[in-house]
């Protein structure tokens, strides 16, 4: 957690383009609620499903998705942790292989290093997860220490949002890694 006793812990919500993250303010109001000051890193592709507007507001920062001008000031704290919600089959696959092309996916990559607690919750329909990389890459992010949602991949095109734990973010983040 953070080490300047005035301020709230930071987490960063890594957000893919995924259907069910439009409603990503669920997360964001719980981890409000939980004591986090919450920023949103969205992937270039993520960017679209969200209303930018209302994240920021509830938020009080911008979202991120490109990187920072050198001499820029840096928009966010450092992260006290990070949730990925929702995750995508190619977010999850790029990450596992440490591939950094997007802001995202550099600091998804970074925090192994820096000993970020991250947690995912992929958003992978039911056909794309029996891809076999897929599975590989959900056990190299679990041998990396990455706390991954057991949920199961939903069927295409269900309108699983309704059923999207976006609180499990905060019990991973919770549970001994």
């Amino acid at each position: 957690m953070s080490d300047q006793p005035d301020r709230k812990p930071f987490l960063y919500v890594v957000v893919c383009a995924a259907g069910v993250a439009r409603d990503v303010d669920r997360l964001l109001v719980a981890a409000r609620d939980a004591g986090w000051d919450v920023g949103v890193v969205a992937t270039p592709q993520g960017l679209g499903f969200l209303d930018a507007a209302a994240v920021e507001a509830r938020t009080g920062y911008p979202i991120r998705s490109g990187w920072r001008a050198p001499g820029d000031p840096r928009p966010f704290p450092d992260p006290d942790a990070i949730a990925v919600a929702p995750a995508t089959f190619n977010t999850v696959n790029k990450w596992a292989a440490g591939i950094s092309d997007t802001l995202a996916l550099g600091i998804l990559c970074e925090a192994y290093g820096l000993g970020v607690p991250t947690c995912v919750l992929p958003a992978v329909n039911a056909h794309l997860a029996r891809h076999p990389a897929y599975a590989e890459s959900l056990a190299r992010l679990r041998s990396m220490g990455v706390r991954v949602s057991a949920r199961a991949p939903h069927t295409p095109k269900s309108g699983e949002s309704a059923a999207f734990p976006w609180e499990e973010a905060l019990e991973l983040l919770a549970s001994p890694s």
